[in-house]
Order: C-alpha cells, then structure tokens, then sequence
C-alpha cells in the first residue's frame, strides 16, 4: 500500500545510533509522530517532538499536517469508501483509538496549545471525524474535551488572580509601606516557610512545559520572528516575578523598622523561614530569602548584624546555596533532597522545590550551546532529548500535592503588602544606619 510505503521512506530518513534517535527532517519526524494501525509513537519521542517542533513548526501549524497525514495514510475523512469498503471500515477502526490516543496526550502534556482557536479548529475536525468512524471513542473523545476543558478554565481563573494580586506594588517612600509585619500576621518561621512553600508550588502548577521553549524563540534572533506570536501565558515570567518580589519583600521588612532591636528580630525571623524552606525542600523561596539579606541595604547595617544570634546558621545556608563551581553544592545538596522525595511516604517530604532560576539557566544554556538543524538540514534531535529530559524533572517537580492546608490570610499578604524599590531601600538604609566617616 502506498501508506506504508511512505512510513518506511520516512524511517529510512530518520537517523538512528543504537536505537535512539539522532536526527531527521521535520516531515519524516512529523510522520513518525502520527500512529497507524500497528504503531504509536513512544511517549518520550511524543513529549519530545511536541515540546520541540514549536521552534520550526507552530503548535496549530502541526495539527494540520498531523491532519493532512491521517487522510493521506488512512483515508480518514472518505466516508464513501468507509461506507462501501469493509476492510478500510476495519482499518480505521483500529487506528481511530491510537489518533484519540495521541490527541489525549497532547492535549494533557501541553494543554495551553489548545487556547489557539486555530488548534482547537483541527481538533473538532479529527474528533468528528472519529467519532463517525468509531462511535465507541465517543466518551473518550467527551472526557479528554472536559478535562482540558477544566485545565484552561483553572488557568484563566489564575491568570484573573495574577492581574489581581499582580500589580505593581513597589513604592518608593518608607511612608507607603503597610503598618502591618509580617511577624503580626505569621508569628511562626515554620508557618510562614510552609505557606511560601504553598505559594511556589501553586504558581509552579501552572507553567507550561512549552513556556521554557517559547521563551526561547521569543529572545532568540535566529528564530523566525512569526514563530513569536505563541505565546500564551506568561506563568513563567510571573513565577520570575515572584522570586524578586520575595527578595525586596524581606529587604523591606526589615528596613522599616527604625529601631535595630526590630530589625534584628526580623533578620532572626527570616533566618529561621529560610531555614524552614531548606527543610521542607523549597530551595526557591530559601535563596530568595538569602538574595533579600544580602542586598547591598541589609548587607551594611553592621551594627543591626552584629546583635543578630543566627548569623552562623545563615552562613550554612549561605555554604549551601553558593554560586561556586556553578552551584554544586547545591546541586548536591537537590540531589539528595531527590532521593529523599523518591522514597518518601510522608507528602510532606516528597516536596522537591528547586531554584527556580538555575533551572532556566542550565536549560538556557542547553538550548543556547546546541544548534537546532545539521549542516545536512536535518533537526538535532540529540539535543531535544537533553531538553526534553530537564523539563520532563520540572514537571515531576511541579505536579507534588502541596501538603499543607492554605492561609488566606497570610497569602494574600506576602503577595500584595507594598515592598521599596531598590533607590528607596539604600536611602532608608542609610537613614538606619548613617555611614561611618571615621578615618
């Protein structure tokens, strides 16, 4: 049949070095994307090749040769000849499931494509067409539909949340700065460290694995600049947003105070949260806190520092987070917090919060240290491998249920309370503590 012979030209294009696939072109990597009756693609090329065709392809671009393939190899949308001819009434009978196979997971693994009118267009067009050929996919089809359904309404409900608590509320006087400490409304460090840990793994809930990629078209010069209009959501730039805001936020709190018998209090009380964080896995909120202390402001108040009891407990997380040797002793220090989240029964000790910054940079590098395309033309599908193997670790670590129940409270504090901006942070801090101008 003329369908097979093309699937066999197209595994004769792809590049194969002890069974894992190197390299081919996009048309022969999209073919081997599309399942027949006796085939469906492994799921770690499927996650792969969807995660990284969108920086030659976009998402609603593929569907339709996705599509295009189906009635080329299958014949799917002749309903004559489905009608009058058994046996292409039987084929497509076997191939129909494995097609609403791979819609399902595609529409699981990267839910946020299907916000683009244009893919949701391919979709009821196959998902029509399935269902007339194979009725029995029909609940299948109705529950994969609910589901991402309830995934894209979820976003837009936080996406609404973001534009709500996510106003700028950087000020510049000490003057616009709530009343209320954070101490008045969390007097617990171990409280407080479990409800950033809340915060963090909500808002790693919602980035995309696609977001990573999309980042990179969009900054990258050698990316067509049409491929640039996919993006979506901007989850992982709020996320980004969330670390800073943390940092001033801990800056600003300890700032305020004119008294240094309260800003040391404060530095304790941060100390101990990012102690908590550290224990309890989150390694994000833990080096924001870090970055908050040492700002340039917190740093010099040597008189404030000198009464503080934690200092040497600082340093260990300070030794534990240092950016020497490209972070390997944090890189250790994950690992281990890795293999205790594998074995562990307790929720609590399977959180695994990473720094979130790092993540992207080693995947910025990843991306940045690899070419796309072979001198032959050819897709570098080594490297997708390497790219889809860091993602595929983020979403293990972004699907943990957070074990711990939600202070509305307190929440909403650490994400609205005003924070100084960093002009008016080294002016209150010299307001403080007045530099010494002592020869």
């Amino acid at each position: 049949m003329t369908w097979y012979i093309k699937i066999q030209y197209c595994e004769m294009t792809l590049v194969y070095r002890d069974g894992i696939l190197l390299s081919g072109p996009l048309s022969s990597l999209i073919q081997h994307l599309v399942p027949t009756t006796d085939y469906y693609p492994d799921q770690a090329y499927l996650f792969a090749f969807i995660l990284s065709s969108r920086l030659f392809v976009k998402p609603h671009e593929l569907l339709a040769k996705v599509v295009a393939v189906c009635h080329a190899q299958q014949r799917l949308g002749d309903q004559v000849s489905v009608a009058l001819n058994p046996l292409h009434k039987d084929q497509l009978s076997r191939f129909v499931p494995r097609l609403v196979q791979l819609l399902a997971e595609w529409t699981d693994k990267f839910p946020y494509d299907f916000r683009d009118e244009r893919v949701m267009a391919h979709v009821r067009e196959l998902t029509h067409q399935c269902v007339s050929v194979e009725p029995a996919v029909r609940h299948q089809v109705s529950a994969m539909l609910q589901t991402l359904l309830h995934r894209l309404t979820a976003l837009d409900k936080y996406e609404t949340f973001l534009q709500q608590t996510g106003t700028d509320t950087t000020v510049g006087s000490a003057d616009a700065l709530s009343p209320t400490d954070t101490m008045e409304v969390c007097s617990s460090a171990s409280l407080l460290g479990q409800q950033l840990t809340l915060v963090e793994l909500e808002r790693l809930s919602f980035i995309g694995p696609e977001e990573f990629v999309q980042a990179f078209a969009k900054d990258s010069p050698h990316i067509d600049s049409s491929f640039k209009d996919m993006k979506k959501t901007k989850n992982l730039e709020s996320y980004v947003h969330w670390f800073n805001r943390l940092s001033y936020l801990v800056a600003s709190e300890i700032c305020k105070h004119s008294k240094k018998k309260q800003r040391v209090k404060t530095i304790e009380f941060w100390i101990e949260t990012a102690r908590e964080c550290f224990n309890v896995g989150n390694f994000n909120s833990l080096m924001a806190i870090i970055a908050g202390l040492n700002m340039s402001p917190i740093s010099r108040l040597k008189k404030t520092w000198h009464k503080v009891q934690q200092s040497a407990k600082f340093t260990i997380l300070e030794q534990y987070m240092d950016p020497s040797s490209n972070f390997s002793s944090y890189r250790s220090t994950l690992k281990a917090a890795l293999w205790r989240s594998a074995g562990a029964t307790d929720q609590r000790q399977r959180v695994v919060i990473p720094f979130f910054s790092l993540l992207v940079k080693d995947i910025y590098f990843l991306n940045e240290g690899c070419r796309n395309r072979l001198d032959n033309g050819h897709i570098n599908f080594e490297k997708f491998w390497q790219l889809a193997k860091q993602v595929t670790e983020f979403i293990t670590w972004k699907q943990a249920a957070c074990p711990y129940e939600k202070n509305a409270n307190l929440v909403l504090f650490l994400l609205t309370t005003p924070v100084l901006n960093e002009k008016a942070l080294t002016l209150l801090s010299f307001e403080r503590e007045p530099p010494d101008n002592s020869v």
